[in-house]
């Protein structure tokens, strides 16, 4: 079960959502279904179809696409991370608004953390594993 948190002092629905190096903060709540990155909104800040998309199923799988208000922080990585990231919490965020939601999302595979993460660079080789060209002369 994903613990519940809420902002005490305006009763925002909190969650945390992280991929490869991006890190979302999102909060959730009662409203007409505006969606705010940044600042901005997410038509302008996600200009690819597939990351708008990935934050629009979360909110479609729950039906809470016109019922609530999401605003995000994101920073780091590249714009696909940063998607994933602020769709694992959105859907965290959402079970934290409402309970009834954490079954539709777990099956869904809105809560699930993605542990892939880019291999560090080793000592002696030109990347994680590339090594150097080998010159007989």
């Amino acid at each position: 079960m994903v613990a519940v948190k809420k902002d005490k002092i305006n009763g925002d629905a909190l969650g945390t959502g992280r991929r490869k190096s991006s890190i979302a903060r999102v909060r959730v709540r009662a409203g007409s279904g505006k969606v705010t990155i940044n600042r901005k909104p997410l038509e302008a800040y996600f200009v690819n179809d597939q990351d708008r998309e990935a934050i629009v199923q979360t909110l479609d799988a729950c039906s809470a696409r016109e019922a609530v208000d999401v605003l995000v922080r994101v920073h780091g990585g590249g714009t696909t991370g940063q998607a994933g990231a602020v769709r694992m919490g959105l859907a965290r965020a959402l079970v934290s608004f409402n309970e009834e939601h954490f079954h539709t999302l777990r099956d869904g595979d809105f809560l699930t953390r993605d542990s892939r993460m880019k291999e560090r660079k080793k000592p002696g080789l030109r990347g994680a594993r590339r090594g150097v060209q080998f010159s007989k002369r």
